[in-house]
C-alpha cells in the first residue's frame, strides 16, 4: 500500500491530538516537548493550533520545538506569534522563530518588515535577517531604512539582505 486516504488518518489522528493534549499540560518539559514533537509530525490544523498555542509554554526548548514545527510546516497563520518570539528572552527561541518565518516565507513578510522598527534589537535583527532569506523586493525600503539603525548587528543583516537582493550592485561590462 503506497498511499493511505488521508480521510482514513483522522480518526486516529483526533484520538492522538487528545493524548497529545493532556502531555502539553503536563509538570515535565520533557513530556512537553516530546508532545509538540509529535503534534508537528501530525500537522493536521488542530496540530498547528496546539504548536502555537506551545509557543507561549514556560521552558524555552518547548518554545524552540514548537517554533521549529511550525516553520517544518510551513504555518502561515502563526507569524504573528512567531514575530513575537522574535523577542523571546532565550535566543535560541529568538534564532529559530526568525528560521521558522524565513521558511514560511511570503505570508511571513508584511509582518517581518513591520518588526523592523520594533523596539528591541533581537526583534528587528531576527526580522532583518529572515527578510535575507526571503529577499522580497518590497523590503527594499524598511531594508535600506534598517542600514541607519542603532544596533550593528540589525545593520549588518540589513547589508547582507541587500547584498542577497542584489541592491547597490554596480554591473559593468569590460
Amino acid at each position: 500500500m503506497d498511499h493511505v486516504p488521508s480521510e482514513w488518518l483522522i480518526p486516529k489522528a483526533d484520538g492522538v491530538l487528545s493524548s497529545l493534549r493532556d502531555l502539553l499540560n503536563s509538570a515535565d518539559p520533557d513530556r512537553r516537548w516530546w508532545a509538540v514533537r509529535a503534534l508537528a509530525a501530525i500537522g493536521t490544523q488542530a496540530a498547528r493550533e496546539q504548536l502555537v498555542a506551545a509557543l507561549a509554554d514556560p521552558d524555552p526548548d518547548v518554545r524552540a520545538c514548537a517554533a521549529q514545527g511550525l516553520g517544518n510546516l510551513q504555518a502561515g497563520q502563526a507569524v504573528g506569534e512567531l514575530v513575537r518570539c522574535l523577542a523571546d528572552s532565550n535566543p535560541l527561541v529568538s534564532r529559530i522563530a526568525a528560521d521558522s518565518l524565513a521558511r514560511i516565507g511570503s505570508p511571513a513578510v508584511p509582518d517581518l518588515i513591520a518588526a523592523l522598527e520594533a523596539e528591541q534589537t533581537p526583534v528587528r535583527a531576527g526580522a532583518a535577517r529572515a527578510l535575507g532569506i526571503i529577499q522580497p523586493e518590497q523590503a527594499v525600503p524598511a531594508l535600506c531604512a534598517a542600514l541607519d539603525d542603532p544596533s550593528a548587528i540589525v545593520t549588518h543583516y540589513a547589508e547582507q539582505a541587500l547584498e542577497r537582493m542584489g541592491v547597490g550592485l554596480v554591473l559593468y561590462y569590460p
